[in-house]
């Protein structure tokens, strides 16, 4: 296991846990009504705002693509939690199961990462934030198709994998945006 790269991710993981935090402080658990075809939209919906900012000159609202990958993590830790819970009729988990579950989500998630990391050496490290945006929107078009075709699949990964590697991908671009941007 590369040091480096738990490190990276226990940091920027803990950064997307505390903004999940607060959001809950503000919101609650309101996203437990959320159908998981809503949380697919809603990723979708940051995805695509990343990669106009990547593409446009110049963006009108004075919000960057770092909170954009922020909420990807997060809507995407929320839809693992539906697919294992279900949807509710309200907001019916108390803080402590909330924060719980997410990181209970998110750990799953990274050892999955780790476990890859470990097969691929590190080759995400000499990809660009750009196609990392990219390939979340092709996961996000897999995930709106298996959606449609009720959640079956004939050979590929279901709908909890692509979440994981989305929020892997976004995890990557959040260390390089993030954390080697201080290192340098």
């Amino acid at each position: 296991m590369n040091k480096k790269t738990a490190n990276q991710f226990e940091e920027v993981i803990a950064y997307c846990r505390d903004i999940f935090e607060v959001k809950q402080k503000d919101y609650g658990t309101a996203w437990r009504i959320l159908r998981l075809s809503s949380l697919t939209d809603q990723i979708y919906i940051k995805a695509n705002r990343i990669r106009s900012l990547q593409i446009k000159d110049k963006h009108l609202v004075d919000e960057g693509i770092i909170p954009e990958f922020v909420g990807i993590v997060n809507y995407s830790v929320m839809a693992l939690i539906q697919l294992e819970m279900g949807i509710a009729e309200s907001a019916d988990l108390n803080a402590d199961d909330s924060i719980n579950l997410y990181t209970n989500k998110l750990t799953e998630a990274r050892d999955l990462m780790l476990s890859k990391n470990h097969d691929y050496d590190e080759a995400w490290r000499n990809m660009r934030v750009s196609s990392f945006t990219d390939i979340i929107l092709m996961k996000l078009l897999r995930i709106k198709q298996i959606e449609d075709n009720k959640g079956q699949t004939i050979v590929s990964e279901g709908l909890d994998a692509n979440y994981q590697d989305i929020i892997n991908y976004s995890l990557f671009a959040l260390i390089k945006l993030l954390v080697e941007k201080e290192d340098a």
